[in-house]
């Protein structure tokens, strides 16, 4: 018997809680968007390359989305950029330095190498100027690879 009276007084003061909480206005819980603001940005956005250089011209023609072999990359530089190599194997290294840093991915089917970007994303976290200065951090990131 005195559980259910206890039960009940703690029912009736929660319906209470609730009433006050409508009438002043606040909130019970806050919502996650109001105390941080986040953003999901690419690697891509913040890399430049100096401009007619071969690791610009790959950059540039190579996309995310298709595997891309080494006539078509060439093929596609002669098309955007008027440009033809003396040494058809001067772009090796390029791709291969760009695969060694995880900007390039790789395959290679039936005797053919192909390549394409990487989409290589990071979610960018910031707190209110308070909870920064709390925490003594300025930006909080999180790493995210996206496969």
């Amino acid at each position: 018997m005195m559980l259910l009276k206890r039960l009940i007084g703690r029912i009736f003061l929660a319906f209470e809680q609730v009433k006050e909480w409508a009438e002043t206005g606040e909130r019970v819980y806050q919502k996650e968007d109001e105390e941080t603001s986040k953003g999901i940005y690419s690697l891509w956005d913040f890399l430049s390359f100096s401009e007619n250089t071969q690791a610009f011209h790959l950059v540039n023609v190579i996309g995310f989305d298709e595997w891309v072999d080494m006539e078509e990359i060439r093929r596609r530089i002669k098309e955007v950029f008027s440009i033809e190599y003396k040494n058809e194997k001067s772009l090796y290294p390029y791709l291969k330095t760009m695969t060694d840093i995880n900007l390039f991915e790789t395959t290679s089917i039936g005797g053919r190498r192909k390549w394409r970007k990487k989409n290589l994303l990071f979610e960018i976290e910031m707190g209110t100027e308070e909870e920064d200065k709390k925490q003594g951090l300025t930006l909080k990131i999180k790493a995210r690879n996206k496969k």
